[in-house]
């Protein structure tokens, strides 16, 4: 049986640990550095958030199981166990469920991973993300190559299913630097790679670095030249792009990202976590938690949860989204899919007129099946959105 939500839809638990050893200058995810851990009271604080959405979406069945970060890899595998056996106990996983851990390609965490499979974990998204040493020095990151290389090489035979990350179009980086990476990267048979382009978030230590002049991004023609080169190498690989930033062997796809882009439900528990479940009653809830730790775990321990919103969303909010979410996908978006996911059709959803118009200008397919970005559009996907009239 299909793991559905009451609306038909994938169900996915996503767990954020948010503790790092250090904080990357590119980062501006919800990871905070803490010389101390009270493990048992944070242990204690996940199951019972766990407790507390158990009780309000009922017995859904587990797809895919996410534990991000932060450092993931960082948490003792006794944490993740315990979380994966109170998940086991609310709700029923199913006979395919992904449960993906987020590691570090340190010596030390590398060492940990057999504990965690023995925990449940099947699949490790390694943070490799450069195996050359003095781009691993620019990003800020604790591991060299070396321990890239051989943490890939423990996770391939810990787990069956691998991915890991790289940056480019970094400052200065050429079209053969890259193409030699990504060679290397491809060599090691992975069935899932994610490429980002580095981006400068405002509030980072890179934003930083720019505004003082320490270096200047990659520009937007050289960015887009090394994206083209990225589709091509990686298609010719078999691990076409099956989203915006993410190449996969068919049916290697992360399930838990594809109950995103797809618009499934989801739970998220642990500081700065999102989500988007399905309530029996068929309500659809935008969650956030608390971001600070401390303010989390102390909301935990008050009221059950560490909850900051909860907003119930209206079939106009969830088209919206399901459509922003799913034009990243290479597929698109599929309308009975998109209407069993929000209620509403996509011809409701978005303006017509302009989607004639970007077909006939080679950036969207829409033929009233199926709703996607051609590979130009891809490349302006928020101009194409835009067009669209999302409302």
């Amino acid at each position: 049986m299909r793991p559905t939500t009451p609306n038909g839809q994938d169900f996915a638990i996503y767990v954020h640990w948010p503790f790092c050893v250090s904080k990357c200058p590119y980062c501006d995810f919800n990871s905070h550095v803490r010389d101390g851990i009270d493990q048992q009271a944070w242990r204690q604080a996940f199951l019972a958030e766990l407790d507390y959405w158990a009780a309000r979406t009922g017995p859904q069945s587990v797809s895919a199981i996410f534990f991000g970060g932060g450092t993931p890899s960082t948490m003792p595998p006794e944490t993740t166990a315990a979380i994966i056996d109170r998940i086991r106990h609310h709700w029923p996983l199913a006979n395919t469920v992904e449960i993906t851990l987020e590691a570090n390609p340190s010596s030390v965490e590398a060492g940990r991973f057999a504990a965690f499979a023995n925990a449940g974990v099947n699949r490790f998204s390694l943070g490799v993300q450069s195996f050359d040493n003095d781009v691993l020095k620019f990003l800020g990151r604790a591991h060299d190559s070396r321990e890239a290389i051989t943490a890939i090489e423990t996770a391939r035979t810990t787990v069956d299913r691998v991915s890991f990350d790289l940056i480019y179009a970094l400052p200065d980086q050429t079209a053969d630097r890259w193409q030699a990476e990504l060679s290397r990267a491809l060599a090691f048979e992975t069935g899932h790679l994610s490429l980002y382009q580095l981006t400068i978030e405002p509030n980072t230590g890179f934003a930083g670095q720019v505004a003082r002049g320490v270096f200047t991004p990659m520009p937007e023609d050289p960015s887009a030249d090394l994206y083209d080169l990225t589709q091509q190498i990686t298609s010719d690989a078999g691990l076409p792009a099956y989203e915006t930033s993410n190449h996969a062997r068919p049916g290697e796809e992360s399930r838990h990202n594809l109950t995103y882009w797809q618009y499934g439900g989801w739970i998220g528990i642990g500081p700065g976590a999102h989500g988007r479940p399905a309530l029996p009653d068929g309500r659809r809830l935008a969650t956030d938690t608390l971001k600070k730790p401390e303010r989390w775990l102390a909301a935990v321990s008050d009221q059950g949860h560490g909850g900051d919103q909860q907003h119930v969303l209206s079939a106009e909010e969830q088209a919206t989204e399901a459509l922003v979410m799913g034009l990243r996908l290479s597929s698109g978006i599929q309308a009975t899919r998109f209407r069993t996911a929000t209620g509403r059709t996509l011809d409701q959803t978005i303006d017509t007129d302009a989607a004639k118009m970007l077909t006939d200008n080679g950036l969207l397919h829409w033929d009233g099946d199926t709703l996607r970005v051609t590979e130009d559009g891809r490349l302006v996907l928020n101009s194409v959105l835009a067009e669209l009239s999302v409302s």
